[in-house]
């Protein structure tokens, strides 16, 4: 299998400081620029000195200050936004994994999955997407006027026809997402997200806010069946493991469709990129900005961090954070080694969890075994599903948390070889 190392947008800025929609008491201090380090030499957060600056006033008919409305103040920031236009290139996963349409029957996502392009393009795609998005709340995450009119508005936004909302969207991902209309001074993160503050509460759980900003959208999440609200399913860091977000599920019933020719209620795990970096090594000494978002340092000496999300393994400059932990080893082919490994590991788990798909609705269509013995075989089939699914979706391919990603397709094909044993008996 072609190795896949499609990093999606992570998050803004390095803050030790996040402030929430609708609260008080938000912190102004010295945002960026000084002449520091000689060409060449590293840079961190130190090197960055911050100014007061008033957010100017929203050109957006919603309210939303944009990009282009902070490109006087910052001019390299937005700038480096742009840059993340350049990627166009997507991949088919459907093509690249065939054993999806089948795993994924009834769903969506057999109809179209590709690869994510970027911030700049996530409104293009969630429109051109072949998923059906009856609703809004398919909006979530792709611009900042969707949260915006949430917190006007309220959670009966999310319920609301997608055309009609679309239709009122203008900008991708930008400022206002992790900066709320703040002027961002001392790097300031602004959770603008209200289904964050819901779940985790006022200090978003103790969780870095370099982190929790890029994880209100890089999350594992599910649509609340009453009111369709974007929900997170825990209440802490310490709840975030799939066994747990699959014991939340079960608990309340949940399920993202039934399969007709299994009659399994199933999950469709999302992309839960920060549950899985928080319950790992990496967690302890790094933030998301460190890996994604370089230091750069203009030939004026403004040195700030670049808004154009990248993998640290095309960056030089991030792959330097690697190096004071793992020394003068070559991370590129380190990490490619761990993407492959568990890349070709999805495609056995997977593979076998088609075939344990078709074995059991043969199953069912024939009638050779009883309702009580094929819903044994449906919860199993269920939970071997969400193991290998919230691996499959976590778009690092292991390198954020390769231990649970392996412990997750371990599991599943354990799960799977039980069903087997009950279906072939």
């Amino acid at each position: 299998m072609e190795n896949r190392t499609v990093i999606k947008g992570i998050c803004f800025g390095a803050a030790v400081v996040i402030s929430f929609i609708g609260l008080s008491g938000l912190m102004n201090g010295p945002v960026m620029y000084r002449p520091l380090k000689p060409e060449g030499e590293s840079l961190s957060r130190e090197d960055i000195e911050y100014k007061n600056v008033e957010a100017p006033e929203p050109t957006s008919s919603d309210g939303t200050v944009t990009a282009a409305d902070w490109q006087e103040e910052y001019p390299y920031i937005v700038t480096t936004m742009g840059e993340m236009s350049e990627n166009e290139f997507t991949v088919s996963y459907l093509e690249e994994s065939p054993y999806l349409t089948n795993i994924y029957e009834g769903y969506g996502f057999a109809k179209d999955y590709d690869s994510a392009r970027g911030h700049s393009y996530t409104l293009e795609d969630v429109a051109a997407t072949e998923r059906p998005h009856a609703m809004a709340n398919c909006l979530t995450c792709k611009t900042p006027n969707f949260t915006k009119l949430v917190n006007d508005m309220g959670v009966s936004v999310y319920s609301m026809d997608f055309d009609e909302v679309y239709a009122m969207m203008d900008e991708t991902v930008s400022c206002y997402t992790c900066h709320g209309n703040e002027a961002g001074n001392a790097g300031k993160l602004t959770v603008t997200h209200s289904y964050v503050t819901k779940a985790l509460g006022e200090d978003a759980g103790g969780i870095d806010p370099a982190v929790v900003s890029c994880g209100q959208c890089h999350i594992e999440y599910y649509f609340d069946p009453e009111t369709k609200e974007t929900t997170m399913p825990y209440s802490s860091a310490a709840e975030m493991t799939p066994a747990a977000i699959l014991a939340y599920y079960d608990s309340i019933g949940f399920s993202d469709w039934t399969q007709e020719s299994t009659g399994a209620s199933m999950l469709k795990a999302q992309h839960p990129e920060m549950e899985t970096f928080l319950q790992g090594k990496h967690a302890a000494v790094l933030n998301c900005a460190d890996c994604h978002m370089a230091m750069v340092q203009e030939k004026d000496g403004t040195v700030y961090h670049s808004h154009n999300f990248e993998s640290p393994l095309d960056n030089p400059a991030l792959l330097k954070k690697c190096a004071e932990c793992h020394g003068d080893r070559d991370m590129v082919s380190y990490v490619h080694e761990i993407q492959n490994e568990i890349t070709g590991r999805e495609t056995e788990v997977g593979t076998k969890l088609s075939e344990l798909k078709d074995t059991l609705a043969a199953a069912v269509k024939d009638g050779s075994m009883s309702e009580e013995e094929l819903e044994r075989v449906r919860k199993l089939y269920r939970e071997a599903q969400w193991f290998f699914d919230y691996c499959y979706v976590e778009n690092s391919e292991g390198a954020h948390n390769s231990a649970l990603s392996k412990e997750c397709l371990n599991t599943s094909e354990s799960k799977i070889t039980e069903a087997m044993a009950l279906l072939e008996a």
